[in-house]
């Protein structure tokens, strides 16, 4: 119990000692966060009210959108002017006007330019007399100036002038320009002086008619067409003037083939001659000789009669079917025909210096009517055409199988070589191929980062 006693006075007397140090470093640590709490304070006074920050977030962000907004319609009318004025601007510029090119569809179905011609003349004359009748363009109102009407009719009949001059000029712009790649183009040319020469003269109440402005579009088409059948023409001509030289050349080339045939006989007739006077070995030499000349003479006897028989049927010929994959890609082939005794200098002619490789060819086949079989195929395969626009270009889209199954309709006894050679071809394709691995080599060593 006395023990008790001591411990309990000691805790006694330290008691109130021990509860100020308490007190002292609660009050230590309560000012150092009262500090912390200030400086916290500090630092995030700008964000201490949530509430506050979130609508002025909102306000932020409704001004953003509508501003986006504003944006986006400020562009919209914009680009809107923008597509305006690139087809105003594209009825003068030709690069623009080639990038809207679309297909023409004639209006006209004469045989011949003379016609067209003949029917251009006639649209200028209709339009001479509208002009005579002061009905190209018309003026509705009878005006008064300065309380004068014949002042006021001196006035119309300026302005009336001054139209029909604008007008006329416009119209003789497009003409003179038009071309196979901006017909449409000029056309809304023509349209837009007819639109905007009305709009202008409305306060004066004067306008083209549209029977002179379809006219002048009339006048357009024919004048397009005229020269696109001149062209034709022009087409026509240089290939029959082609087929002339062909035929003219067969003719040289039977005269020759004859000529050589004659030759070889007269040779084989000394040799026989010759020959019955010998003996021993020189006999045995000319039978050889006589052999070889036999041999030659068939030969130019089958020449001669060949060419004759090409020159004397002016529709025989040689029906051939190519490709050049280093030229024109894989899957394309001509399809073609030719009257020359020898089809193979058609070939080698083909693959002169106007492209880059020599062709293949997959078949050749003699036909009496190689005109007519050449256009059924042609026609077979027409939607293949690589050139839908010209026709007398021979190249066709279509694989060498399709070919082979129409040609077997035609003649099941021809041929079809089916691989392709293209030596020059391939061989370009192995030198790019070392040079190009030289290249990576090269750049290799030398990085393009480090």
């Amino acid at each position: 119990m006395e023990a008790f006693a001591v411990v309990f006075t000691l805790s006694l007397i330290f008691l109130p000692f021990i509860l100020f140090v308490l007190w002292f470093r609660s009050r230590k640590r309560l000012k150092h966060c009262i500090a912390e709490k200030r400086k916290i304070e500090e630092r995030f006074s700008s964000v201490i009210d949530v509430e506050k920050e979130v609508d002025a977030v909102k306000e932020e962000k409704i001004k953003v959108e509508q501003s986006i907004q504003d944006l986006r319609t400020s562009y919209a009318d914009k680009k809107k002017i923008y597509d305006e004025l690139i087809k105003e601007v594209a009825i003068f510029d030709e690069k623009i006007a080639m990038s809207q090119l679309g297909v023409y569809s004639p209006h006209f179905d004469f045989s011949d330019s003379d016609q067209f011609k003949a029917q251009i003349e006639t649209v200028r004359a209709e339009q001479k007399a509208l002009v005579s009748a002061k009905t190209a363009i018309k003026a509705y109102t009878d005006w008064e100036v300065g309380g004068s009407k014949s002042e006021g009719k001196k006035m119309t009949n300026r302005a009336v002038r001054l139209s029909l001059r604008a007008f006329n000029n416009e119209c003789e712009a497009a003409l003179t320009n038009v071309r196979w790649n901006n017909v449409s183009t000029m056309e809304k040319r023509i349209q837009r002086a007819f639109e905007q020469i009305n709009k202008l003269n409305e306060s004066l109440n004067i306008e083209v008619t549209m029977e002179y402005y379809q006219l002048k579009l009339k006048e357009l088409w024919l004048t397009h067409e005229y020269r696109e059948k001149q062209k034709e023409e022009r087409d026509h001509k240089t290939e029959m003037n082609r087929l002339k030289r062909e035929e003219e050349r067969l003719i040289r080339d039977a005269a020759a083939a004859e000529k050589e045939e004659i030759r070889y006989q007269k040779l084989l007739d000394k040799a026989k001659r010759e020959a019955a006077q010998a003996v021993g070995a020189d006999a045995k030499n000319y039978e050889a000789q006589i052999a070889e000349l036999t041999k030659e003479l068939d030969a130019a006897h089958a020449k001669a009669y060949r060419a004759k028989s090409m020159a004397e049927q002016t529709r025989a010929g040689y029906i051939y079917v190519l490709s050049n994959i280093g030229s024109f890609g894989n899957g394309v082939h001509k399809i073609g025909m030719t009257r020359r005794i020898e089809p193979t200098d058609r070939v080698r002619e083909l693959g002169d210096a106007s492209v880059p490789f020599l062709f293949d060819t997959h078949a050749m086949f003699y036909c009496k009517d190689a005109p007519t079989v050449e256009k059924e195929l042609h026609k077979l395969f027409d939607k293949n055409r690589v050139n839908r626009a010209n026709g007398r270009k021979e190249f066709f889209k279509v694989s060498l199988e399709e070919i082979e199954n129409e040609v077997s309709k035609i003649d099941p006894r021809v041929e079809f070589i089916k691989g392709i050679e293209a030596q020059e071809y391939f061989e370009t394709l192995a030198i790019m191929k070392a040079e190009n691995q030289v290249t990576t080599e090269v750049s290799e060593k030398f990085p393009t980062e480090i």
